[in-house]
């Protein structure tokens, strides 16, 4: 029986413990320091907003093409996922349009004219110009979906605890400890890598690419009757303006002040016209995003004599890619135990 051990417990490191679990001949540890119920600014997936919003460009789609269709289904078949159906509006600003054109903005995908993610959504449609908010050039509309993270997590961690998955604290220093840390007591065969953050002082790994990205949240009782976001704000290149509401009670994310602000000014209605006073606030929350100069880490490297697959530097789409790269881990782990797939 295969030893597998998985070093990180969020959305990552669980979703791939979970696909390994299903090959009832694996043993699947998960080793972390941070377990979903945590709140620590290093480990973001308890905080993230989590949707799907597509970033990547049309020749990287597919982990987020394949994350789409499991997060759809367990949203329509799977209600204890924590996972709704939610109407998403994408508004490109019409002082960003050249910019957005010459390829100089860090979401330039998601705010494409003629996205490439058209053909991913059944109900995609433009926006009409008598539907665009003042300052909006264009947008675009389809149904997505929103996680509550909440939910979601704990259910992840249920459905690996229902294939034997055990799950245990720890601290590494060198990615090689995990290799004597299986709660089987036997030798290792393979470590999954899906440190997030962790990854850039990681004995071992020590990737100076990974850097983090601040995020901050605020979660209010307000009901927002759709998903928003649009290009641009005007206080910084890389700030987007964006607002969703979970499933099952989990409140609507919103992010700090100025952006509260913003909502306010873009979604009226969802403050009762009160602009920012009209906001119940359930808690604020901050959170570094795991960024990776180059994009994400999905390979195989041998460290010592233990195959460790690598799995991380997702920034800001941990959730929406979460099920294709786990794909790719799983992979991975087949071709580093040299098992033939089917």
């Amino acid at each position: 029986m295969p030893n597998i051990v998985v070093v990180g417990a969020g959305v990552s490191g669980l979703t791939c413990a979970y696909l390994l679990s299903k090959e009832k001949e694996n043993a699947i540890t998960v080793v972390a320091k941070h377990m979903p119920g945590d709140y620590d600014i290093e480990y973001a997936s308890p905080i993230a907003g989590a949707n799907v919003l597509p970033m990547a460009t049309e020749k990287n789609s597919s982990w987020e093409r394949r994350s789409w269709r499991e997060l759809r289904r367990l949203a329509v078949e799977v209600p204890e996922a924590g996972i709704h159906l939610q109407k998403s509006r994408v508004y490109r600003r019409e002082k960003d349009l050249e910019k957005l054109r010459q390829g100089g903005y860090s979401f330039d995908s998601l705010f494409q004219e003629n996205p490439w993610y058209q053909s991913l959504f059944d109900d995609f449609r433009e926006v009409s110009r008598e539907e665009l908010p003042q300052g909006m050039a264009s947008g675009c509309e389809f149904t997505s979906v929103c996680i509550n993270v909440m939910v979601y997590l704990p259910w992840l961690i249920g459905e690996c605890r229902k294939n034997g998955v055990v799950l245990r604290r720890g601290k590494l220093d060198h990615i090689t400890e995990a290799s004597r840390m299986s709660h089987t007591g036997g030798k290792v065969d393979v470590v999954v890598n899906a440190t997030g953050l962790m990854a850039s002082r990681l004995g071992g790994v020590m990737d100076h690419n990974v850097t983090p990205i601040r995020g901050q949240v605020v979660v209010v009782r307000n009901e927002a009757p759709y998903m928003l976001t649009k290009s641009g704000t005007d206080d910084a290149d890389d700030e987007v303006c964006y607002v969703m509401t979970r499933a099952a009670g989990g409140g609507t994310v919103l992010g700090a002040m100025r952006i509260m602000q913003r909502v306010a000014e873009m979604m009226p209605e969802i403050a009762g016209g009160q602009g920012v006073d009209g906001f119940d606030i359930i808690r604020h929350a901050v959170g570094l995003r795991p960024h990776r100069n180059g994009g994400v880490r999905i390979e195989k490297e041998k460290i010592g004599d233990t195959w460790v697959i690598h799995n991380y530097g997702h920034a800001g789409w941990g959730y929406q890619g979460s099920y294709g790269c786990a794909e790719d881990v799983v992979a991975l782990v087949e071709e580093a135990l040299n098992r033939p797939r089917l």
